[in-house]
């Protein structure tokens, strides 16, 4: 029993640390690529501020083909992709691959959600007092939603290891 015990723990130590390594390179991901693409996708909606049908259905397009292939597919989909990043198909490195663009999908889209949720009001009064869609952006929008994007982020984390098993 003892031994069983020593070889279960030596393997969990390097297994949690993968876990960390591919949910932290997703988060990562996620944030630096998922913020712009939720902004993106909300300003470039209807009646927002830089409104542009095309961008916003091209945007939308991709963020709900991703978001609606199950990641198990996905996983196989980007095997070319992920040898092609990363150089392998397998390991913690190459997990990160789909791990990502599942969380910039996902994240995007709760960024999206998040900024529908700032006061339609407080941007009506910036842009009546003659600011730019940069300063809307900056100013108003993402320090308005800023608290729901970060339990966004929680979210997307207990998911993202759920999904890490299965990568």
């Amino acid at each position: 029993n003892e031994t069983n015990y020593s070889e279960l723990a030596s393997n969990l130590l390097p297994a949690f640390g993968e876990t960390l390594e591919m949910c932290g390179i997703a988060l990562l991901l996620a944030i630096i690529l998922g913020i712009p693409l939720g902004v993106l996708s909300y300003i470039t909606s209807k009646r927002s501020i830089c409104q542009n049908r095309f961008v916003n259905l091209l945007v939308s397009f991709i963020l709900n083909v991703i978001m609606s292939t199950p990641f198990v597919i996905l996983l196989v989909l980007l095997l070319p992709f992920t040898k092609f990043v990363v150089g392998t198909s397998i390991g913690p490195e190459a997990a990160s691959v789909p791990l990502g663009i599942v969380a910039i999908a996902f994240y995007a889209r709760l960024v999206e959600g998040n900024l529908h949720g700032v006061d339609k009001g407080v941007i009506e009064a910036s842009v009546a007092m003659g600011a730019t869609w940069f300063k809307i952006v900056t100013n108003v929008l993402l320090p308005g939603a800023f608290s729901g994007m970060i339990r966004g982020l929680t979210v997307l984390a207990v998911t993202l290891v759920g999904y890490s098993a299965m990568a």
